[in-house]
């Protein structure tokens, strides 16, 4: 199943259990339904659903208002370029709300558009710079583990938030991994637990982080591996202390935000933990990255692998 159709699917199962959820944004409920995604939950909401016109900044302010009148409502978002038109109301009409106690929830749902080609005006990867001005939740997902999570947990929950997927990742099959243990807020999920070296991926990372761990258990290495899905300040005591365990840190961060979380765990790391060996993988942002061009990651995994065994042999 492509991850589009699963994210439906969640997105139907948590729509049913809230009665009365606003669904809005530009053809949600018309022609490709944002290439699938928003495909059918008319039909499972009692609420209204509602085409809406490009008027992002009217449609956040509509978002707040239906909250303070206790209806909970989600916005869906083709791009999370669109997002900025819409930053004056979650910013300042937020930091009203936030003094009150919402009743309801309002969710905004853009896609990351991460898929490369685009162009310089489809292309914002910088959800962290969003949670960040405007001190708000926010929270990506990458397989299927992570969305139920974090899906169930938030998208209706009383109160703002921000929710995004990777459209490259919406494209592809469903990631099946297996958890073996998360943060009760969804903060982190963990895949693998190895006493080797650290995998921590930031973002949409978790895919590079995979392959990453592949190569490595192929060469007798045995990593631990976790995805940070909160894109606001969280705490991450457990991933540290694994780090404190391994002594070996490999970050991987595909955001193209020059306010990255993952600089801030960074140096949560460095000011607790004496490091044998640190690789930080993230994009080279320069002017040729705003042309139509592949927006992934190259990582040598085999180079950083053998890294990894010559510290452990030393």
């Amino acid at each position: 199943m492509r991850y589009t159709q699963y994210i439906n699917s969640l997105l139907k199962e948590n729509v049913r259990k809230q009665s009365g959820t606003v669904i809005f944004g530009q053809n949600i409920d018309a022609a490709s339904c944002l290439s699938g995604l928003t495909r059918g939950l008319s039909s499972e909401s009692d609420g209204l659903t509602i085409n809406t016109p490009n008027i992002e900044n009217s449609l956040v302010g509509i978002g707040f208002g239906l909250m303070l009148n206790a209806v909970s409502s989600i916005f869906f978002m083709k791009q999370q370029d669109f997002l900025l038109l819409g930053i004056d109301q979650v910013v300042n009409t937020y930091n009203i709300i936030r003094q009150t106690q919402p009743l309801a929830s309002f969710t905004i749902f853009p896609v990351t558009v991460d898929s490369g080609y685009d162009g310089p005006q489809s292309a914002l990867n910088n959800f962290d710079d969003f949670c960040s001005i405007a001190g708000v939740e926010g929270y990506s997902f990458t397989n299927k583990a992570d969305a139920e999570s974090i899906l169930s947990n938030y998208l209706i929950k009383p109160g703002f938030r921000i929710l995004s997927t990777g459209q490259r990742l919406l494209q592809q099959e469903t990631l099946d991994i297996e958890v073996i243990d998360q943060d009760a807020d969804c903060n982190y999920f963990q895949y693998k637990a190895g006493d080797d070296v650290s995998i921590v991926c930031f973002n949409h990372s978790l895919p590079y982080g995979l392959g990453l761990s592949e190569v490595m258990l192929e060469r007798g290495v045995n990593p631990s591996l976790f995805s940070v899905n909160s894109h606001l300040n969280a705490e991450f005591d457990q991933i540290v202390k694994n780090i404190k365990n391994t002594g070996k840190l490999v970050l991987i961060d595909d955001t193209k935000s020059r306010n990255r979380t993952s600089d801030r765990f960074l140096l949560n790391v460095l000011n607790s933990c004496t490091l044998q060996e640190t690789f930080v993988i993230s994009p080279l942002v320069s002017n040729e990255s705003f042309y139509p061009c592949k927006d992934l990651l190259n990582i040598d995994y085999a180079e950083i692998t053998s890294a990894i065994l010559a510290c452990i042999n030393s």
